[in-house]
């Protein structure tokens, strides 16, 4: 017995998903308004308007509760389904369903956001140590505290003039008002209320945004001296007034979520604006090479570096982004020695807007060790001064971003952490392109439901609250400032650690 899928072709018994999500629905509650039969963009509810009644099908179901945010009787739930697989210790219920699309399909499967297996998240085995008397702890309520950080190159010395004075000259800086700057996402991958958000809440807080592979929307130049535009493989929407328009140029070598590859942005979604600001026809697939046709070696990416900077006048610092992967630092070193002003290092746990499922579950390294290894090398090298470091890829709370900037880091990136601060539930379908929350689409019916407003707004409170955390816990260690935080490892102590991974980390086991 057969029956035909939806693109027309037989669909057989033997292509049955067990789902993952089912919908409750108290029928002594719901008063029938169809309400989220309006709001999921996925097909599970239908409505009749004649018999005021809902139809579920929750096998469409992706988890975003949009349904259950705006029902107006909360009458509904998503639950975990009771449809089962026979697991066991060797084979879950994502791994039979996997076979059985393959199967199927014949097709490479396809992921969003960061991995969700359960790999050792080392934030979570590290401790923040406390000064108690010999060195006193600082109150951050009536004391100053520094937060602001400059990224880019730093004398190894004081210099003097020859008038015995100091040199104060740098090369260029990003001055921010805190460690904490909004990672690379693309126009196209996110909505222009998405990025109209970031943009707004980069300016207001005193730090950065970064456009990704995407180019530059003519309406957000307003924000350039908050923006870092990025140059990816694929070259789009690059050219002059972009390159001018931003604060730092982002040269993306690799990206967390899947190192090694290039990106693909399906054709569906480059229309309109989108199809303006990357430069190419619409309806035409954007895909980025896996890696830079002209990079080859340190000294093409040096010749890159300088073209860019030569373009811009030598005003403008450049970053070099790379994915965490098992030789990163001695990548890093070679990037710090291409003329790069601030190297950005992506874990493995970094989101993405679609990936292989494969290499974004199985490629990389966790950026705690990435981090560590590298910041590591280039002190070994005496190098250290020549490049600043962003660290990103899973960065969820103050405890992160102090710690990452006590492996090594001068600030860190979060992206994830940005979308769920504007209404994203990881629900994990952003390739879809059908985000209730109007955040991963280009439907205009879709990404009308995020108020750019609203979405700033909530970003500064995200990022303030955390800022006023990292004080709280820079004032326990004693420290008044950001600067004096950084690579100061001796204030980070191991649990539950091998001695292996302690001597990577640079750090003693608690207790020590």
């Amino acid at each position: 017995m057969t029956e035909l899928g939806k693109n027309g072709a037989k669909k057989s018994p033997l292509d049955f998903i067990g789902q993952e999500f089912e919908i409750d629905c108290r029928k002594d509650r719901c008063i029938g308004c169809g309400i989220c039969a309006e709001q999921c963009s996925n097909g599970v509810f239908t409505y009749n308007r004649k018999e005021r009644s809902i139809a579920i099908d929750d096998s469409r179901c992706v988890c975003c509760h949009r349904c259950a945010a705006m029902c107006p009787a909360r009458a509904l739930t998503v639950v975990r389904s009771r449809r089962a697989w026979r697991e066991n210790a060797g084979w879950r219920g994502s791994d039979i369903d996997e076979i059985t699309r393959q199967a199927g399909t014949g097709g490479v499967l396809l992921g969003s956001m960061g991995t969700p297996k359960e790999y050792p998240i080392y934030w979570d085995k590290m401790l923040i140590n406390a000064s108690q008397v010999t060195n006193p702890s600082i109150d951050p309520l009536r004391e100053p505290m520094e937060t602001r950080i400059f990224l880019g190159k730093k004398p190894d010395q004081i210099r003097r003039k020859p008038d015995g004075s100091i040199d104060t000259g740098l090369p260029p800086q990003l001055s921010a008002a805190l460690p904490i700057l909004f990672s690379g996402m693309s126009y196209g991958a996110i909505s222009y209320p998405a990025h109209l958000a970031l943009a707004k809440a980069a300016e207001r807080l005193g730090t950065f945004y970064n456009t990704g592979e995407g180019g530059l929307h003519q309406d957000f130049y307003r924000y350039g001296a908050h923006t870092i535009v990025q140059v990816a493989s694929g070259r789009f929407g690059v050219h002059r007034d972009y390159l001018e328009a931003g604060a730092a140029i982002e040269i993306k070598i690799g990206q967390g979520a899947k190192p090694g590859i290039g990106g693909h942005l399906p054709g569906l979604k480059i229309v309109g604006d989108i199809s303006k600001t990357r430069m190419i026809p619409e309806g035409t697939d954007a895909i980025s090479p896996a890696p830079h046709h002209d990079i080859y070696s340190i000294e093409d990416l040096r010749q890159l570096v300088d073209s860019l900077k030569e373009a811009t006048s030598y005003q403008k610092p450049v970053i070099i982004k790379i994915a965490a992967v098992h030789n990163v630092a001695a990548i890093a070193s070679g990037v710090a020695r291409s003329g790069a002003d601030i190297i950005a290092i992506d874990g493995f746990r970094g989101g993405t807007g679609a990936a292989p499922v494969r290499i974004r579950d199985n490629v990389g390294i966790p950026i705690e060790l990435a981090l560590a290894s590298v910041d590591a090398r280039l002190r070994e090298e005496g190098i250290r001064n020549r490049i600043s470091i962003l660290a990103g890829g899973s960065i969820r709370n103050s405890a992160d971003v102090v710690k990452a900037i006590a492996l090594g880091a001068d600030a860190v990136t979060i992206a994830t952490g940005a979308l769920i601060a504007l209404g994203c539930h990881l629900c994990r379908s952003c390739q879809q392109g059908s985000c209730n929350w109007g955040i991963a689409t280009q439907k205009p019916e879709l990404a009308k439901r995020l108020d750019p407003e609203e979405g700033a707004e909530r970003l500064v409170r995200l990022v303030t609250a955390w800022n006023h955390e990292i004080k709280e816990m820079m004032g326990g260690m004693g420290i008044n400032s950001i600067e004096a935080l950084r690579g100061n490892r001796a204030m980070l102590r191991g649990i539950g650690l091998s001695r292996k991974e302690l001597d990577i980390l640079g750090i003693a086991h608690a207790g020590e």
